[in-house]
């Protein structure tokens, strides 16, 4: 059975939105093979059913695939398109919120050897590992339960628990069990991506940055590098061009006015780095996007 059980389920499951009735856990399905799109990661357990996804993260590729899983515990921005995948093969997936609260509470549960020693350096923000039989096997249940409205208030907490106690033993566990150490490097550098995010269009100095995370100038930049596989200064560069894009879906006419508002004060230089990143320029790349609308395989990674 296996993933035929969980790719039936997936398939009777998904809706057009790809939300489901458990909390944190989406559905979804791509029918066809489209260009490479950037969204955020958000902090996320992501499993595919059928069809494969290949991601790049600054100068790292990643692909996840049925038998693998992707994980993220910061919400970083990355570049992916689904493949193999055609209209009678689609892609079928899932994707499963990670929270910090209960990662922590697992983390605080675990007895001395429950877990392996942690790395020295900060782990990647993102990572792929190979599914267990265990892991897939508390996934199939937790989705299983979308069958049984009765058990699911009760069992889909449980299952969910189990489900993050799989992620943090197994070999990608450093990545998710950094989540819930509130002291972590991994913490420190989620609370920088949070400020670049949240003040994407003002300038900063990386010394300022380093210091609101509590960190020396080069340990941040290090473990930054670590973390989002580019500089803040980089980083800070995709979130604006990221939010250039999708105000530009809005705003179609209004290319000199979004760069101003994500940052830009040259207008050739707002022009040139967006075509750099996205192959066309703002205003090509405007008349192409406005009216679209999104997928309901965005929520995977």
């Amino acid at each position: 059975m296996g993933f035929d059980e969980l790719r039936a389920l997936l398939a009777r499951h998904v809706r057009e939105d790809a939300t489901t009735d458990i909390a944190g856990l989406h559905i979804a399905r791509a029918d066809r093979v489209g260009p490479p799109t950037t969204s955020m990661s958000g902090t996320v357990l992501a499993v595919l059913a059928q069809g494969a996804k290949r991601l790049a993260l600054g100068d790292r590729l990643y692909e996840y695939r049925p038998g693998t899983y992707f994980v993220a515990s910061v919400d970083l921005p990355v570049t992916g398109h689904f493949t193999e995948i055609g209209p009678d093969h689609p892609a079928l997936g899932l994707a499963l919120a990670l929270e910090p609260t209960a990662i922590a509470e697992l983390l605080l549960r675990a007895g001395p050897g429950d877990l392996p020693r942690p790395a020295p350096a900060a782990p990647p923000g993102i990572a792929v590992g190979e599914m267990s039989p265990e892991l897939l096997d508390a996934l199939i249940r937790l989705v299983r339960l979308l069958d049984r409205p009765r058990d699911r208030g009760v069992l889909a907490p449980l299952v969910t628990r189990e489900i993050l106690w799989r992620l943090i033993t197994a070999d990608q566990g450093g990545v998710v069990r950094q989540l819930g150490l509130a002291d972590s490097s991994l913490s420190h550098i989620a609370r920088a991506v949070r400020w670049i995010r949240e003040h994407y269009a003002e300038p900063f100095r990386v010394e300022d940055l380093a210091r609101r995370t509590g960190m020396s100038t080069s340990a941040f930049y290090r473990n930054f590098q670590s973390v989002a596989a580019m500089s803040p200064i980089q980083f800070q560069k995709q979130i604006r061009l990221q939010e250039a894009r999708l105000l530009l879906a809005a705003h179609p006419h209004d290319i000199t006015g979004v760069g101003h508002r994500v940052g830009y004060d040259s207008p050739s230089q707002f022009s040139r780095e967006y075509r750099r990143r996205f192959g066309v320029p703002p205003s090509q790349d405007a008349a192409h996007l406005h009216g679209r609308t999104g997928t309901a395989a965005t929520v995977l990674p």
